[in-house]
Order: C-alpha cells, then sequence, then structure tokens
C-alpha cells in the first residue's frame, strides 16, 4: 500500500508539472517592430511621418499570429497595410491585409501561418518606406 501511494504522489507531481509547463508555453507573447515611413526609412521619422510600432501577437492560438497595433486597444499599426510571411520551417507563404480599422475595430490581421519559425514584413502602399520587419517562433 505504500509502495502505492508514492507511486501516486510521483504520478501527481509530474503530471502538475507538465500542466504547468504547458500552461505557461501558451501564453500570449508580444514581439515589436517599427515601420518607418519618412523617406528613406529614416528611423528618426520626420515631423509629417513618425516611425510606425506595430506587434506581432503569438501564442493566443496554435499556429498563429495577430499583425496590430502596438499602443493601447491593439491601436498604433498603418490601417491597410500589406503583410507578407514565409514560414521558415515549413515553407508556407502568404499574404494578408490589415483590416481598415473602422467602427473602432483597430487594425490587425490574423495570420495562420503553422507551427515553425516565421519572417513577417509589414508594408504601407502608398508612399515610400522601410518595411517593418520582425523574425519570430510560433507555438
Amino acid at each position: 500500500m505504500n509502495l502505492v501511494r508514492r507511486l501516486a504522489v510521483c504520478t501527481s507531481v509530474v503530471a502538475a508539472s507538465a500542466l504547468v509547463s504547458v500552461a505557461a508555453a501558451s501564453a500570449a507573447v508580444t514581439v515589436p517592430f517599427q515601420i518607418n515611413p519618412a523617406p528613406y526609412g529614416n528611423p528618426n521619422g520626420s515631423f509629417d511621418a513618425p516611425p510606425v510600432r506595430c506587434v506581432a501577437v503569438v501564442g493566443e492560438q496554435p499556429g498563429e499570429v495577430t499583425i496590430t497595433g502596438g499602443k493601447d486597444g491593439r491601436w498604433g499599426c498603418l490601417l491597410s497595410s500589406e503583410v507578407r510571411w514565409l514560414n521558415l520551417s515549413t515553407g508556407a507563404s502568404g499574404f494578408a491585409r490589415l483590416s481598415d480599422g473602422l467602427n473602432g475595430f483597430p487594425a490587425e490581421a490574423t495570420l495562420r501561418t503553422g507551427t515553425g519559425q516565421l519572417a513577417i514584413a509589414v508594408t504601407f502602399v502608398a508612399g515610400a518606406i522601410t518595411p517593418g520587419i520582425a523574425t519570430l517562433y510560433v507555438p
């Protein structure tokens, strides 16, 4: 009976530690990056076009990334920007466009990339800008 109790305790400790590590791994992670809309990609921006800070949010759903703004309420990324991505682990690639930010919803795009190392480029189609680029791991 003593052996059964010890096995039960050991099994519950192993199971609990596995569940804690899964819960910690599933927490959302925010990866910031910047788009420089000023001429020639001036990192300081200019009076009429300051740098834009976007974020990639990973870990909300497996195999998905959300590109959105880095300010409160997920605002701040350029509306209707183009997002191109490449999963370096699987070779899958894709294209999306951030939403237009109407009706109180911030501009964002959800990319279904699958698990792996991802490269993302976000550009704005109007004007000469340097794209915002990020690399990250998608769980």
